[in-house]
Formats: C-alpha cells, structure tokens, sequence
C-alpha cells in the first residue's frame, strides 16, 4: 500500500469518526457535498456540512486527495488532507479546528502538518487543560513542540493576542519512520475529536446577551485571523479556484463588520489593503451573515490580493518552517 494511501485511510476515518458523533449529539444529518479538481483527472475532496442549526452553528469537516501523476513536470506527488472545523450556536461551547495532512513529493520525500487546535468565544480554563492534556498524551514526545509551533502560528501581531487558548501544530514534520508519523497523526486526530467532543456535551448556561456579544467579537477575530495571516488558506485559495466555498468552511457564521473596520488602522502595508478588499466584499456595515455567496467574494479579494502583491505572502503566519506549498503546485 502507497503512503498516500495509507494517509487517505486515516483521513476519512478521522472523517467518519467525527461527522457521525456530531451528528449523534445534534440529532441532524450532514449533508455532503463533493468537489473535483480538473474534473476529477487530479482528484477531489468530499465535505461533510451543516450551517445554522440549532446546536453546532457551523460545522464542516472536509477530506481531500489531490495529485498530478499525469504531469511530470510538477514537483507535487499528492496532497492529502483533513480539515475540520466546528462552531456551536452557544457562546459558551467552544470552536474547535483541526488538520491533518500528508504531503508528498515526487522525489520521495513528505511531510505532515498536524494542528489541533481549541477556540471558545469565552474562555474556560477547565476545558482548556483536559483538551490540552488528550493531545500531551496523544504526543508526549511532540506536545512541548507543537505548542510552541502553535503559539507562534496563532499569534495575531496587529491585535496583539492569539486565536485561540490551545494551540497544537507540527509543520513539516517527517520523523523518518512514515508507520511511526502515521499512527502519531492517528493518536493526535482522535484525541482532539475525542476531547472536544467530550467538552460540547457539557451542559451550558443560558445564553446571554453579553455572552452573544462575545462570541460575535471573537466570531470577527477568528474571520480576521484566517483571512489575513492562515497560511494554509490563503495557499488554497492561490493554488486553484475549484473549491472556494470548501476552502472557507473555517469562517464563522457570522462577523460584526464594524470592528473588522477598526482594525483597518493597525495593518501594515500592503496588508491594509487585503482588509479593505475584504471588508468591501462584505455586505453593508454590521452584523454580516458569512453564506456561501460571502465566501465567493471574499476567496476572490484574497486571491487577486497576493497575485497583486505576492511579497505580502512572507507576512503570513507560520510555524518553525514554512514548506513551499504553492510552489509545489506549480
């Protein structure tokens, strides 16, 4: 069996695994959408959904193979990966994001990025340790690395604060050992399913009105986060036009434009104008609803951005090495 394939496997099982719990704890089915890239002659993706119920808010979690064994010319082999990413309709239940991917190279070698990483609107200590203690013993190893990658990753300099409370994120790693990586990238995947699982079915409080005010506020910083520093999106988004909705699954239901606007000050060029494309591909100021239509929009302002200014791609957010992902494509 190829490594590829056997990456693919994992991935949809961590897939599985992940989309038939939430859908057992919401009580609704995902819908599914597929997407292909060149038609299917360089593979695809296949993404689990749900927007706007009752319980999860927002929920995608995508796998993806993609490869060019009919161009020998490209320096890519295959790309295959999981992203998932959840966010509750209660303020008081966490958002969580979590990637998995193995990628290959024409001449043999490869590497994982593995994150994991945990995101509440209103921060809880006592979730924060149990979901940062299944990762330490699912990579005791790798634990004290990946958070340090993580911290760094998730940093926000023009906001002076991170995207969230427990980062977990190994770029570009390669042990050696591909059977040794793989069941590392298996114990990390499932337990950070398993954990933030186990914390959305805690009961929460009754919702209130200052508890929506800060989920809308940290709703907006996540949106600000990944369209402006999330390197792995913003490569998406570059490589191919084919799956933009996909692409965007991480945004947030819905962002407060009026703080996005406030922010616009603090962006250094040409990062100011990034913010203002996005903001102008928003609707009217206030509270914006992110539906698919949006994230069109919004992938194209990114897109035509850093073709407008690839200098602008050394400001993205990375961890300890940054792997040439869109020169890879090429």
């Amino acid at each position: 069996m190829t490594r590829r394939t056997e990456a693919h496997l994992l991935v949809e099982a961590l897939q599985r695994r992940f989309v038939q719990a939430l859908e057992k704890l919401g009580g609704q089915p995902f819908a599914a959408a597929e997407w292909l890239r060149d038609d299917g002659r360089h593979g695809g993706g296949l993404r689990f959904g749900i927007a706007d119920s009752e319980w999860l808010g927002r929920a995608s979690v995508n796998v993806s193979q993609v490869h060019y064994d009919d161009e020998p010319d490209r320096k890519l082999g295959s790309a295959t990966a999981l992203s998932a990413i959840v966010h509750p309709a209660h303020p008081r239940a966490p958002s969580v994001h979590i990637h998995i991917s193995w990628t290959e190279l024409k001449n043999g070698d490869g590497y994982w990025r593995i994150m994991a990483d945990l995101n509440p609107a209103i921060p809880n200590p006592g979730q924060t340790e149990r979901f940062a203690e299944r990762l330490r013993r699912a990579a005791p190893g790798e634990f004290d690395e990946a958070v340090e990658q993580g911290n760094r990753y998730f940093f926000i300099p023009a906001l002076g604060r991170h995207r969230g409370v427990a980062h977990f994120y190994l770029e570009n790693h390669n042990s050696g050992d591909f059977p040794v990586d793989l069941a590392l990238a298996q114990r990390v995947g499932e337990a950070a399913i398993d954990g933030y699982l186990s914390l959305i079915e805690e009961p929460c409080p009754p919702a209130t009105d200052a508890d929506r005010a800060a989920q809308l506020a940290y709703h907006t910083l996540y949106f600000f986060q990944v369209l402006t520093l999330d390197r792995g999106t913003t490569a998406g988004l570059l490589v191919h036009n084919q799956n933009d909705v996909g692409i965007l699954g991480s945004l947030p239901p819905c962002i407060d434009k009026n703080l996005l606007a406030s922010w616009r000050s603090r962006m250094e060029p040409p990062q100011d104008k990034l913010l203002e494309s996005i903001l102008a591909a928003l609707p009217v100021f206030g509270i914006c609803i992110i539906d698919d239509s949006v994230k069109q929009k919004l992938a194209h302002a990114v897109r035509t951005h850093y073709q407008n200014h690839p200098e602008a791609l050394e400001l993205q957010a990375s961890g300890h090495s940054t792997p040439p992902t869109i020169e890879n494509h090429q």
